[in-house]
C-alpha cells in the first residue's frame, strides 16, 4: 500500500499527561510525535486528537496542542476509537481512507482502533516510534499483532518522506530541515 496524502487523516490517541510518566521510552515517543505532527501539518494531513476519560486522565500533552494549531479534543470512554460514534462520524466524513495511527498505549486503545479500522475497509497505517505503552512487551506484542491483521506499520520520518513521494514536493525542503 502506498500513502497517498490527499486520501490520509491522522488520529492521534490519547498522550494524555497523566499516562506519559508512565510510558515506556515516553520522552521519546513525544519527541517524534511532535515532529510527525509539525511535519503532517506542513503537508496539509488533517488530525483528529483524541483523550480517554479526560476528567481522570487529564488532558492530552500541550506539545500536541501547540504542534496541531488546535485545542479540540474528542473524548471517549471506548477504547476503540471506531467505537465512539463522534470519532467514527468524523472519519467517515473526512472521506479519507488511509488512516494513520500512533499514541498510547499501543496494546489497548491503540491495537482495538487499528483492528476495527482494517476490518471496516480502511488501509491503517500505526508509525511505532510515536506510540508506546507501559511495558516494551505490551508494545511489542501489540505490534506483532496488528501485523498479523494486515496493518502496515512505518517510523514518523518513513512516512514523512513517503506522503512527498520526491524531492520536488514544494515542501521538501520544510519536513528535511524537520528531521534533522
Amino acid at each position: 500500500m502506498q500513502l497517498i496524502s490527499d486520501q490520509s487523516l491522522a488520529l492521534i490517541i490519547d498522550d494524555q499527561i497523566r499516562l506519559l510518566p508512565s510510558i515506556a521510552d515516553g520522552e521519546l515517543m513525544m519527541r517524534n510525535t511532535g515532529i510527525l505532527i509539525q511535519g503532517l501539518r506542513i503537508l496539509d494531513i488533517p488530525m483528529l486528537i483524541t483523550q480517554q476519560y479526560t476528567k481522570g486522565l487529564g488532558m492530552s500533552d500541550s506539545s500536541i496542542y501547540l504542534h496541531t494549531g488546535t485545542m479540540e479534543y474528542l473524548e471517549k470512554r471506548t477504547f476503540s476509537c471506531w467505537k465512539d460514534d463522534t470519532i467514527r462520524r468524523r472519519i467517515e466524513a473526512s472521506g479519507r481512507r488511509q488512516i494513520i495511527l500512533f499514541g498510547i498505549e499501543a496494546h489497548i486503545c491503540v491495537l482495538q482502533t487499528a483492528l476495527d479500522l482494517v476490518h471496516a475497509g480502511y488501509e491503517t497505517i500505526l508509525v511505532t516510534d510515536c506510540t508506546s505503552s507501559r511495558r516494551l512487551s505490551d508494545k511489542g506484542t501489540a505490534l506483532q499483532r496488528m501485523i498479523q491483521e494486515g496493518i502496515s506499520v512505518t517510523t514518523y520520518e518513513s512516512l514523512l518522506f513517503e506522503l512527498m513521494e520526491t524531492s520536488l514536493h514544494p515542501h521538501f525542503r520544510d519536513i528535511s530541515a524537520l528531521i534533522k
